[in-house]
């Protein structure tokens, strides 16, 4: 199985905190999507005739694209691929939730909606520099009922400078309070050429420290987990039978293939991308030029990629499968890394499968890291 994502770099306005590839000049959508198309077919043997059960139009904002040019695409990767679809996923934005709009992304075969929602509180939304209002937030899932939609992913951005917790408490309660089934959510953090960056950089913006943001963290395990949503990556929460299956593939390791500038593809043992220019991107197409730039990984590259992967997800790390596949004895190279990491409470070893505890999951980059071979 595998899985195709499709980049649309194209936003109405540039949030404060994005350095996702992305431009607000719109006049460019119809080349680029005419581009893509042009990629699914010279990149048709990417996948190696694996069957694809995932499609992922992200962005930017991909809920800009009219319906044709939505169905255009599609088409396009019916035409190259072999498909047993399970989920087709948009990302899209509250402010483009018309019923319009909503019945056309049904009727293409879209059956999963990720909403950049961010938060549900205005000052917060005019901050960040979201397109939608508050009310368009709270009317989201809603919207996408009525239009018959049952699979949805609420995104939210924790760790905003504040006296207290109470905006963040509130964003949380209202999104469970809407039971979208699922929640993506990512702390706020300062990327250098971003507008926050800029503000940081100049003294006119101070984010919040470490402790603030891992007790928000800390709210957000705690809460989830009382409203029935399972923690199965760092970021993604998801009620069982819930979880974001094209996400999901990504940390268990299915191939999948990137189409659009700044798309990441996988083989299952290499990763590469594509350029993150439109008009370079759009060049080498023209010229019949594959855009993609792999990079090829080593053994020591792959396993710790599987290191890194599976100890973010509910799943775990399997010692034995790295073993089997690769030849390497974790358990004995790091016997001591993992007996220390036990005895600190941030790792759990239940005989087959090495997890993260819950306090785990607030360090699990630097914890892969000491079992890196």
């Amino acid at each position: 199985m595998a899985g195709i994502y499709i980049h649309i770099p194209f936003c109405r306005q540039a949030c404060h905190y994005c350095d996702f590839h992305f431009s607000t000049n719109l006049s460019g959508i119809d080349s680029l999507v005419a581009a893509i198309a042009e990629e699914i077919a010279l990149r048709k043997e990417f996948l190696l005739g694996q069957t694809v059960e995932t499609i992922y139009f992200g962005g930017g904002t991909p809920s800009l694209l009219s319906e044709k040019q939505l169905g255009f695409l599609l088409a396009k990767i019916r035409d190259h691929f072999a498909l047993d679809l399970k989920e087709v996923t948009l990302e899209a934005n509250p402010d483009d939730l018309s019923e319009e709009n909503l019945n056309n992304w049904k009727s293409l075969g879209i059956d999963r909606l990720s909403l950049g929602i961010q938060s549900f509180q205005e000052e917060v939304l005019r901050f960040y520099n979201r397109a939608h209002s508050a009310k368009e937030a709270l009317d989201a899932i809603s919207s996408g009922r009525k239009a018959g939609f049952e699979k949805f992913s609420i995104d939210l951005i924790y760790g905003f400078p504040h006296t207290d917790h109470s905006l963040w408490e509130k964003d949380l309660a209202e999104a469970l309070r809407q039971d979208s089934g699922h929640i993506s959510a990512y702390s706020l953090t300062v990327e250098p050429k971003t507008a926050l960056g800029k503000w940081t950089e100049k003294g006119l913006f101070q984010p919040a420290d470490e402790d603030f943001v891992a007790e928000q963290f800390e709210w957000l395990q705690e809460q989830t987990d009382k409203a029935g949503y399972i923690q199965y990556e760092i970021s993604n929460f998801g009620k069982p039978g819930q979880f974001a299956l094209h996400n999901t593939n990504y940390w268990k390791g299915t191939p999948y293939l990137g189409l659009g500038p700044s798309a990441h593809s996988f083989d299952g043992k290499n990763r590469g991308s594509n350029p993150s220019t439109n008009p370079g991107y759009i060049k080498s197409i023209g010229s019949g030029k594959i855009p993609f730039e792999a990079e090829l990984s080593s053994v020591e590259d792959q396993v710790n990629d599987r290191i890194l992967t599976g100890l973010r997800t509910v799943w775990g790390l399997s010692p034995s499968a790295l073993d089997e596949d690769f030849g390497i004895a974790l358990l004995e190279s790091r016997s001591k890394e993992i007996e220390k990491l036990e005895k600190q409470g941030w790792l759990i070893w239940d005989g087959k499968i090495l997890s993260l505890t819950k306090r785990g999951m607030l360090l699990a980059d630097s914890i892969a890291a000491e079992l890196f071979i």
